[in-house]
């Protein structure tokens, strides 16, 4: 429920802390903003509070083109409400109602489509097909104010297979054409910028540190403000770099992609990897209160994710009980020999970087090349011959069955892979250290559903 009286000194404040937990509709302009917006305060008496921005709209309110409530960071509402929804928004976020229809979606949920429907109306306040059409309208607006593409393209890389589709969809759904969003470009580029928004804090020293530690030359480039990496997956190939701007609690990132379709669930999984849509404040909260005095937490410590569920797997195993040195240079030795060349168009030249190999590539080698055991190689090529032939692939669970897969090696997967926020590496040696150096007393159900995040906590306070 919107507490009226919380909302109204948020939205007064225009503190970032607030920012995407709710949404302020003005009665007399019909239009909804952020609580950041820079325009003057409207009356407390021509306002209307709404818990997400699809409810604004579905009551017939159009998005502020100054403050572009599309770029709020995200603070779901469903969160902790059960594992189904989570997944449905998910799924439906990566595109897959777009070529299912909805009791398809619900099958592969394990429900029916009316309790699925259920659930959106409960939760979200909006049919999930509703939810579906306005998240493609968004991301087409996120395109449109950001990025120099042709409307048609635009179309394309939201999900509509048509242009008159999407003209009629944007219009009924943001109450907005797209010529009206459209800013004006004098320059073209192939490189797609965007800017994503998080609600602080964030450690960003801390997260550099983690990744420049494990970072693989030609596949990934990092400096102190910046993080860069080529990807596959989704159906295309690319890189991206993200530049971190502080002082407006956003990033920038550069896309160079050669399939745009792939560009929603791209920026998706680049959210999920830096861990933009958490709401840390509350979750450090939760931990404190948890652990009591036993930790002091480090502020603004978030999930530094993996691009896949694949190369998390392959990262872990190359990783069992060995130095993190030590098996940043098998990952190195496997990229170079294996992965596959992407070009891209840098400083008017074109430059060559790697992408990680794929299931096939490794199947299909024999591995010579890496100095590990036999019984290591044999689990890789296990391990990607199970991942090319699985009706399932990212079920962890099935993993065990694969000869020297254990709980570690999953849990680690999970973790990065998934950014699953609930896992407590208790056979970790770094973390039995940090737990010994803290003299800390709990099981894994003391910070749950945030052992993750307490899992980064202790290997903060390693020495």
């Amino acid at each position: 429920m919107i507490d009226a009286n919380v909302c109204r000194k948020a939205r007064l404040s225009k503190d970032p802390r607030f920012d995407g937990k709710f949404f302020t509709a003005v009665k007399t302009t019909g239009i909804y903003c952020r609580t950041v917006c820079p325009v003057r305060a409207p009356k407390e008496e021509n306002v209307i509070y709404f818990s997400n921005a699809i409810l604004a709209a579905h009551a017939g309110y159009r998005p502020c083109l100054r403050c572009r409530p599309d770029s709020a960071p995200s603070s779901p509402a469903w969160k902790g409400v059960g594992a189904t929804l989570e997944r449905a928004i998910k799924l439906i976020d990566e595109g897959y109602i777009q070529d299912h229809s909805l009791p398809q979606l619900a099958t592969r949920l394990g429900v029916t489509d009316r309790y699925l429907r259920k659930l959106f109306d409960q939760h979200i306040g909006v049919s999930p097909k509703r939810y579906a059409l306005y998240q493609q309208c968004l991301f087409a607006k996120k395109l449109l104010h950001q990025t120099q593409l042709p409307i048609s393209q635009i179309a394309l890389a939201s999900g509509f297979n048509s242009i008159r589709r999407f003209n009629d969809c944007f219009k009924t759904q943001l109450s907005l054409s797209p010529t009206q969003v459209r800013a004006e470009k004098n320059k073209s580029t192939s490189t797609i910028r965007l800017t994503l928004s998080y609600r602080p804090p964030f450690n960003w020293p801390h997260l550099i540190q983690f990744l420049k530690k494990r970072m693989i030359e030609n596949m990934e480039w990092c400096n102190e403000n910046s993080y860069g990496r080529s990807f596959n997956g989704y159906g295309a190939s690319g890189h991206f770099t993200l530049h971190h701007q502080e002082s407006t609690h956003q990033f920038q990132v550069d896309i160079e992609l050669d399939d745009i379709r792939a560009l929603k669930a791209v920026v998706n999984n680049i959210r999920r990897i830096f861990d933009l849509d958490c709401d840390l404040s509350a979750i450090e909260s939760d931990l404190s209160s948890a652990l009591g005095s036993n930790l002091e937490l480090t502020s603004g410590i978030r999930l530094p994710g993996i691009w896949s569920l694949y190369e998390a797997g392959i990262r872990a195993i190359l990783g069992q009980q060995i130095s993190i040195t030590a098996a940043k240079d098998l990952v190195s030795q496997l990229v170079d020999t294996l992965g596959d060349e992407f070009k891209t168009e840098s400083a008017n030249h074109f430059e060559t970087i790697k992408l990680f190999p794929s299931p096939a590539a490794v199947s299909q080698s024999d591995l010579a090349f890496l100095k590990i055991p036999q019984s290591r190689k044999n689990t890789l090529i296990e391990f990607s011959h199970y991942y090319l032939n699985a009706v399932s692939p990212d079920d962890t669970e099935a993993w065990k069955s694969i000869k020297g897969i254990g709980d570690w090696t999953i849990q680690y997967a999970r973790l990065r892979g998934l950014s699953d926020p609930n896992i407590l590496l208790v056979g970790d040696l770094g973390i039995k250290k940090a737990i010994k150096q803290s003299e800390i007393n709990f099981d894994a159900n003391t910070a749950s559903p945030w052992n993750s995040y307490l899992t980064f906590q202790l290997w903060s306070k390693l020495t």
